[in-house]
């Protein structure tokens, strides 16, 4: 019999979305709160919270759990969490909001509802000393310092009830899998062993040996992509979707691989948010998370192996989902196939080695990508993307 890991910290999962049929009348009472207008980063995590991914939290940090996030990622009860999730607003926002007030959560663009809040705490915070601890550095060119730097001075803790998940249900319908239905599907396949593997990329031949690799130590893989806001130059999700999609159809065995899609902004903490990763993979059902060189990581902020060296810092029993961590992935031609760091004694000399930037100027003037680096399956996909003239 199947069996998988539990939630994080909990006997089962604590998905705050309101039921559906008390929606519409628990939206009714919410129009008429004050608004709170929500950052995209805070939007996602509240449609995390809704779904469960966020077990065993009840809404957004207080003091104390944002504090012991920051300074030893532990809530005030002591539960291992890497990264504060937390709703930021203005001074005169906070200034008119009471203790004990419920408040409509918005869309910061759109001005939709999405949630109620209970306020139960009102704190400021010391926003360098969280870009210190969670990001490293406090440089505003890193995307996530630049988020935590921007938002109001006052945080507002509390539970939340998630009134809705936004498109994503619908715009990637099929695609869009809560952790109690990833859970359900495992369970369906008898998987008891599995592994997450972290994109927001097409999966090119590196990419394939890693998710083999996985494969090969579990009973299966669950290809979980980014669905949130990304940064420039990122390829849509539709796009990567079928990408993936013409990748696992021709080059893995049937039945062997699931994909999914889930709502999150990335922060691009790296070593942090690969903990992070961790933890709500573990709600998801994936007892293994691939965690490869540069995880979560943006620019020269992190060496390429701090997201591997951080898993070996925790305590023991902080987190069930364990890694596994791979090593660089490239095509040799000294040895005729994919390698890795580990396993390959060549030189740079011998790898083919193509960064994002130069993938894209190669689609962009129309040039042959070799098959040792991407199926030409996954290159059709992309090159019907970058020769579409209406893309943006």
């Amino acid at each position: 019999m199947s069996q998988l890991v539990p939630p994080h910290g909990a006997d089962s999962l604590k998905p705050l979305l309101v039921p559906e049929i008390d929606r519409a009348e628990e939206a009714r009472r919410a129009a008429q709160l004050k608004r709170v207008p929500l950052s995209s980063r805070e939007v996602s995590d509240l449609f995390m919270l809704g779904m469960g991914s966020y077990t065993p939290l009840h809404g957004f940090m207080g003091e104390a759990d944002w504090r012991g996030c920051c300074e030893n990622m532990h809530l005030a009860n002591g539960l291992f969490w890497p990264i504060p999730i937390t709703l930021s607003c203005t001074q005169e926002l906070g200034d008119g909001v009471g203790i004990g007030e419920d408040v409509g959560l918005r869309d910061g663009e759109t001005d939709e509802l999405l949630g109620i809040l209970t306020v139960e705490e009102k704190y400021t915070i010391d926003p360098e000393f969280e870009c210190a601890q969670v990001f490293r550095t406090t440089d505003p060119a890193h995307p996530g310092v630049g988020k935590v730097l921007s938002q109001g001075p006052v945080n507002l803790g509390g539970p939340v009830r998630t009134l809705s998940e936004g498109h994503f249900p619908v715009t990637y319908a099929g695609l869009y899998h809560r952790p109690e239905e990833t859970r359900a599907m495992f369970l369906d396949r008898g998987w008891s062993k599995v592994a997450a593997f972290q994109t927001r990329n097409p999966m090119h031949r590196s990419h394939e040996h890693l998710a083999k690799i996985a494969i090969e130590i579990c009973d299966g893989l669950l290809i979980h992509q980014v669905l949130g806001a990304l940064k420039q130059g990122d390829i849509p999700a539709e796009v990567r979707v079928r990408a993936i999609e013409a990748l696992a159809d021709n080059y893995f065995v049937p039945g062997t691989v699931l994909q999914a899609g889930y709502p999150i902004e990335m922060r691009y903490a790296g070593p942090r948010e690969a903990l992070l990763h961790a933890v709500f993979r573990q709600n998801f059902g994936c007892s293994h998370l691939v965690v490869g060189r540069d995880h979560a990581g943006v620019g020269d902020y992190y060496g390429p192996y701090d997201a591997h060296q951080i898993f070996d810092t925790l305590p023991e029993g902080s987190i069930r989902t364990e890694p596994l961590k791979i090593d660089i992935t490239f095509y040799c031609y000294k040895c005729n196939g994919m390698a890795t760091g580990k396993t390959c004694p060549h030189t740079a000399a011998d790898r083919l080695a193509i960064s994002g930037t130069r993938l894209r100027e190669m689609f962009a003037n129309g040039e042959p990508i070799p098959p040792e680096f991407s199926r030409p399956e996954v290159v059709a996909v992309l090159r019907d993307y970058y020769d579409d003239p209406g893309r943006q």
